[in-house]
């Protein structure tokens, strides 16, 4: 339960960051071609390609850095390895793309005995709880 209400702050997350670059790119719209003050309306494959983009930034990122998003550090979890440290890039982004491209692999966690989902199992990572 804890892993999907991180999830879904996440959610809420990558869209803020996805509004934030909406805003940023009407932002310099209106400097170079002045008033009014207009959102863009990209095509919808871009729109996706762009969402998918910061979603995997903000993930892999996020368990490079500190091993833990920002859903992940408001219910004390944490990817690591299994030595338990944080993942290497690669790890991480590739782990960041399973997740965005195949997130029901995330319901094998209540059947798996270590509650590991397939990407876990996968890249040989896992999402313990840390005490803060």
């Amino acid at each position: 339960m804890s892993r999907a209400l991180a999830g879904m702050v996440d959610a809420f997350v990558i869209v803020g960051l996805g509004l934030a670059v909406q805003f940023g790119a009407g932002a310099v719209r209106l400097l170079v071609s002045g008033p009014p003050f207009r959102l863009p309306d990209p095509p919808v494959w871009l729109s996706g390609l762009c969402g998918w983009t910061i979603a995997l930034l903000y993930l892999a990122g996020s368990w490079v850095v500190t091993g833990s998003t920002v859903g992940g550090r408001l219910l004390g979890l944490r990817v690591t390895v299994r030595s338990g440290g944080p993942p290497g890039v690669l790890r991480a982004l590739a782990r960041a793309a399973l997740c965005v491209v195949f997130p029901l692999g995330l319901l094998w966690i209540p059947v798996s005995r270590r509650r590991a989902s397939v990407q876990d199992l996968v890249l040989a990572t896992a999402v313990r709880h840390d005490r803060m």
